[in-house]
């Protein structure tokens, strides 16, 4: 096969990267699922997500080290086989593929419900399918199609935290309308305290926290079409660490100040509700609109990573050959079509499988992302431990704190699993995680891996 049947284009500049794990990261998670953790730990929330924060600080940084040693396609499933073993490699791949085609079915499903806010009266299959279809056309074109879409999606979301922020600081600074007369950061603590459940609030919300982070990551994924990679990858993954620290943690700060988090309700986004409360016309709306924008542009990602996921498990022989060939666009074609087939069957069954079993099955992508974020801190250890001994060369980017932030971080990581026991609608994870594991077990024994040679 030859190098240009093979060889990705490298055509996403720094702010496509960016904002493809701004867009990845940052989506319903913060304008909708951040009211029922804020119910569950009120103000202590906000030291959720900087002790998950550090931990995703640590993981970015262990792979944008391996990054700029060898910027490739697939990254962290390729630094699993190379540093960890094929089968690292094999069960990180073949996991994240699955994470996100699961992860695009429940958005594609999220579309078809929010639209019918707009218009009740069309099924809701048919957004989700008009949205997959779309998206499915415009990932077949040029990569720099794909990375100016998820900018401006991505746009879209930046924006409306900003104004949120921007709004939420005028109310608490200047005291100005409805909410001006008890706006005051002191609806941080005086409500109960910051700790109103103690430390066990801080706990059960740490699962949560770190899935509402997970997506990060996708700026592995691009590295095989990053334009300039050493100098891109560094600045990318720095960027993207404060900016995620910044609108989540600062979002939050401004909700609670602003409306004192024991008269938020657990049903109702905090975004909705603070907009409304300072008046602004048509706030269900505009969020209804961005949560529309936040699915479309997960499905978009999910459509991007499994494509190039399975590009890069064809290239070592873990996948059939034919996901190695890449169109005359140069974007692996064929897993995109496999991606979005996938997806299409599992929206469909989504309407008749019963809720239970759908749990179960997106379940594995919850620990996918865990998988995912503890093998990339694993492989850089390894690689750290081929470059002292001179078989690798080093990387100029380097993560702070190894050996002993590794292991802290698989640590934690460990410990959010753990805590997926005690809610009942994630401890199915815990069930259903090995039976993943062992079916890639039975896949891996069955191959008989002939790598796909490419050039570098």
């Amino acid at each position: 096969m030859s190098q240009s049947e093979t060889r990705l284009s490298r055509n996403l500049r720094n702010r496509h990267i960016q904002l493809i794990a701004f867009g990845g990261t940052i989506g319903v998670g913060l304008f909708l699922g951040s009211a029922k953790a804020i119910h569950n730990a009120g103000p202590a929330l906000l030291a959720s997500y900087a002790v998950g924060g550090a931990a995703i600080l640590f993981i970015m940084r262990a792979l944008g080290e391996l990054l700029t040693y060898r910027p490739v396609a697939g990254s962290f499933a390729s630094y699993a086989d190379e540093f960890c073993g094929p089968f690292a490699g094999f069960v990180t791949g073949w996991s994240y593929w699955f994470m996100w085609v699961v992860t695009a079915m429940a958005e594609l499903t999220a579309i078809g419900v929010y639209v019918r806010y707009w218009l009740p009266e069309i099924p809701q299959w048919l957004p989700a399918l008009f949205a997959l279809v779309l998206l499915y056309g415009s990932n077949l074109l040029a990569v720099r199609v794909f990375g100016e879409l998820e900018f401006w999606f991505a746009l879209i979301k930046v924006l409306t935290i900003v104004a949120l922020i921007l709004a939420g600081l005028a109310v608490i600074v200047f005291h100005v309308g409805e909410l001006g007369a008890t706006a005051s950061f002191a609806n941080l603590w005086s409500h109960g305290g910051f700790l109103p459940f103690g430390t066990l609030g801080v706990l059960l919300t740490l699962q949560i926290v770190m899935f509402a982070y997970s997506g990060v990551e996708l700026i592995g994924v691009t590295a095989g079409e990053a334009e300039n990679p050493e100098v891109v990858l560094p600045r990318a993954t720095n960027g993207i660490i404060v900016r995620i620290l910044l609108f989540y943690i600062g979002a939050l700060v401004v909700i609670m100040g602003v409306v004192p988090w024991d008269q938020l309700s657990p049903n109702t986004s905090p975004f909705v509700f603070v907009f409304e409360k300072m008046r602004v016309p048509g706030a269900a709306t505009i969020i209804n609109l961005v949560v529309i924008t936040a699915a479309t542009s997960s499905c978009n990602s999910g459509l991007f990573s499994t494509g190039r996921m399975l590009y890069a498990l064809a290239l070592r022989g873990q996948a059939p050959g034919v996901f190695a060939r890449l169109s005359p666009q140069h974007v692996p074609a064929a897993g995109i079509h496999v991606s979005a087939a996938v997806m299409l069957i599992a929206a469909l069954l989504n309407y008749v499988v019963p809720e239970d079993v759908f749990t179960w099955v997106t379940s594995v992508a919850l620990v996918g992302t865990l998988w995912t974020w503890g093998i990339i801190m694993v492989a850089h250890r390894n690689y750290r431990l081929a470059v002292r001994a001179g078989r690798v060369r080093a990387a100029p980017f380097r993560m702070p704190g190894a050996p002993y932030a590794n292991w802290l971080v698989v640590a934690f990581l460990l410990i959010v699993t753990a805590m997926l026991s005690l809610d009942p609608g994630t401890r199915v994870a815990l069930y259903v995680a090995p039976v993943w594991f062992a079916l890639l077990g039975v896949g891996y024994a069955r191959l008989k891996p002939r790598p796909v040679q490419v050039g570098a």
